[in-house]
């Protein structure tokens, strides 16, 4: 087999790679986000784009640099405790929030505005997963028909939105909102709820998958083609946060009662272009969407096959694709609303297993170092899950959690996580002189 790729399948690999991770949140949130910040959009876009680009980036670098996926990523966790973080992160990014949000996400921007029966809803989820299935059933193909075809297609559409947003906006930066206090924090907040440091996880296996269909079978070669996919992806996804971004932050004259990010860019781009501006819209939320669906459902197939593999990945594919179709009749909001507890419960645990990987070679015994650091990240981001569920629940260690360091920016979990990683390194160092002053008197 011929390890290396030419630069055109290098770029479609890139494109790929960018089409799985730009999904319904990545378009919804940023015009949210730029509309409250308006003036201090810098500031809050910074933020985002730490966690909602940042975040994804480093954990396709770590599952290149562990030639794998999740299971590859947790190898170094005992194996019931790898199973249980893999299940939650796949079923969240799968069919019990990621996917069906998709779907919801296109069809309120799509077929809604032109039909608001209650049966729409259902036969849209029918025929939006039914593509997801027959494109999500052949993972090999995902380059050709993601990467060369759809991309391509939405790459242009976002360009015509962003263009549009530059050369004619709405309105100047407005002022920033009363509720917004921190506008970094807040930022770094919503970048959480794209679930693309989740995806980073996930989709190193898919992006492997496809390069190995290609013929990419050197290690060194898969872990490098899998990085430019990364740093292409992340490129493309921080010009359409910034562009979005801009969007929301010069939106406040038009669009100022909107209730969601999606509708700040209705509004907005039927402003530029008219009737055709709802056309382009919705033509670039079901291709987004799409993508990003598929790319879950493959992600989901593949490692419930290789960690349960007395079913197909075929079959694994049309199991997921079904509770996603049937989820997605939920709601949005709702989607939205049951999803924010269990993402706060679950970034901490997978930041810090991408920082882990990342760091790997620095530990002599990782096993040691990982579950140390993991046993003292999961308090607090249990903390984190059930405040976010329901506050009360959690006042009376309200105290404690206030007296940790960066907890206003929701990163209370970063020294507890750092104490647990050099307890850890202490230890396995400490285990390491033990053994080898036994074998010297030996």
């Amino acid at each position: 087999m011929n390890s290396k790729l030419k630069s055109f399948d290098i770029i479609a690999v890139g494109l790929m790679t960018f089409a799985l991770f730009l999904g319904a949140g990545n378009l919804i949130f940023p015009p949210a986000l730029g509309q409250m910040a308006g003036t201090d959009l810098a500031v809050a876009i910074f933020g985002f784009l730490l966690t909602g680009v940042g975040l994804p980036l480093l954990g396709l670098v770590a599952a290149a640099r562990m030639n794998g996926g999740l299971t590859e990523l947790t190898q170094d966790l005992p194996f019931k405790v790898s199973v249980a973080l893999g299940l939650a992160i796949y079923l969240i990014i799968g069919p019990f929030f990621a996917s069906p949000r998709t779907a919801v996400v296109a069809f309120e921007m799509s077929v809604k505005s032109i039909s608001d029966s209650q049966a729409a809803l259902p036969i849209y989820s029918v025929v939006y997963f039914g593509i997801t299935l027959a494109l999500a059933l052949f993972p090999g193909k995902l380059v050709d028909s993601i990467g060369k075809i759809i991309t391509p297609l939405l790459v242009l559409v976002i360009a015509a939105i962003a263009l549009g947003t530059v050369f004619a906006p709405q309105g100047p930066l407005g002022a920033p909102s009363e509720t917004l206090a921190a506008p970094f924090s807040h930022g770094f907040k919503e970048g959480y709820l794209t679930m693309d440091a989740l995806g980073g996880l996930a989709f190193g296996i898919v992006i492997i998958t496809a390069l190995r269909d290609k013929g990419v079978s050197e290690r060194r070669y898969l872990t490098r083609y899998t990085i430019y996919a990364g740093l292409i992806a992340a490129l493309g996804l921080s010009l359409v946060y910034i562009s979005l971004g801009y969007l929301g932050a010069t939106s406040q004259l038009i669009a100022s009662n909107a209730a969601s990010g999606g509708e700040i860019i209705q509004i907005y781009t039927n402003a530029i272009y008219g009737d055709a501006g709802n056309i382009i819209l919705g033509l670039t939320i079901t291709l987004a969407c799409l993508s990003t669906a598929v790319g879950l459902m493959t992600a989901c197939g593949e490692y419930f096959h290789k960690t349960f593999p007395q079913l197909s990945y075929r079959t694994y594919v049309i199991i997921f694709t079904v509770m996603s179709g049937i989820i997605a009749n939920v709601g949005l909001s709702q989607l939205i609303t049951l999803s924010i507890p269990v993402l706060f419960f679950i970034y901490p645990l997978a930041i810090a297993i991408i920082f882990l990987c990342l760091m790997r070679p620095l530990f002599n015994r990782p096993r040691v170092v990982f579950s140390c650091t993991l046993l003292a990240v999961l308090p607090v981001s249990l903390f984190e899950g059930v405040k976010a569920a329901d506050a009360s629940l959690v006042t009376p260690m309200i105290d404690v959690y206030s007296s940790l360091p960066f907890h206003a920016q929701g990163l209370a979990w970063v020294v507890p996580g750092i104490a647990g990683l050099l307890i850890g390194f202490i230890i396995s160092h400490l285990m390491r002189s033990s053994e080898q002053a036994e074998a010297a008197a030996a």
